[in-house]
């Protein structure tokens, strides 16, 4: 028994240096100091970090990323909350064929759902506009969001609002200084989520990002297209430590408020 698990135990750490091994590739590659990508590098440098963090195009489309991608996840975690304390407090029929329904930007391929924003977008001279991308980035993070804050919410006893309700509490009351406190861990790996989903969107990026609301993941795809800057390596290795980073802040975030 021991010899199976000592075998499992090996094989996972193989898959999982398997996974992480292009990251570590993509990292060193970064630090090489040539003016194409090669690993390994023949020498070591900070300068493609140094060039994309003094770019004005880079530095544009990265704060163009932020701003979309908070937007995006507070409007997503707002509608995704209220969907999610309808749907498990609810008494109405066909609760599971409504989650469905919700989970469909899942199920159908984001170049469809693309194409469909492009064509709704152009009549209303809305391409380009960095508070439609965030509403439609949205659409997407909804379904993640949605499946989070239900789980979060099932875990909610319901026995404290009633009891909230028979003290003379009132709904609102009980919602905002109940609930929504009870429910803050779900809260904040749901915007997490949301918000990360949003900063690597490219697809539906590349249809409505039009020349002035580039964000980043556009402007890598935009640059591979031309040629392969290490500064690229650079980038992708400054959103995988971002990645890491937010990650790291839910975990502890939700450790905080256990």
């Amino acid at each position: 028994m021991n010899k199976r698990i000592k075998f499992v135990n090996i094989l996972s750490a193989i898959l999982c240096l398997i996974l992480i091994a292009p990251i570590l590739i993509v990292v060193i590659v970064s630090f090489g100091k040539s003016s194409y990508m090669i690993f390994p590098p023949s020498s070591f440098s900070t300068k493609w970090y140094l060039d994309f963090f003094s770019s004005p195009d880079w530095m544009g489309s990265l704060v163009t990323s932020l701003i979309i991608g908070l937007v995006s996840s507070l409007i997503a975690t707002t509608l995704g909350f209220l969907g999610a304390y309808s749907l498990v407090r609810g008494t109405y029929r066909n609760k599971k064929l409504l989650i469905s329904f919700c989970l469909l930007p899942l199920i159908i391929p984001s170049i469809i759902t693309a194409v469909a924003l492009y064509f709704a977008s152009v009549p209303l001279d809305l391409v380009g506009s960095k508070l439609w991308i965030a509403i439609c980035h949205a659409a997407l993070s909804i379904p993640v969001v949605l499946l989070i804050l239900i789980s979060s919410l099932q875990g909610v006893d319901q026995s404290i609002e009633r009891a909230a309700y028979g003290l003379g509490a009132s709904k609102f009351y009980t919602f905002t200084r109940i609930v929504i406190p009870l429910a803050a861990p779900g809260i904040l790996s749901a915007a997490f989520f949301s918000f990360l989903t949003s900063f690597d969107e490219l697809i539906i990026s590349l249809f409505l990002s039009g020349v002035s609301s580039q964000t980043l993941p556009v402007r890598i795809w935009n640059s591979l297209l031309m040629d392969m800057e290490p500064v690229i390596a650079a980038i992708s290795s400054f959103l995988i430590l971002l990645t890491i980073v937010l990650l790291l802040l839910e975990l502890a975030a939700r450790r905080l408020r256990t």
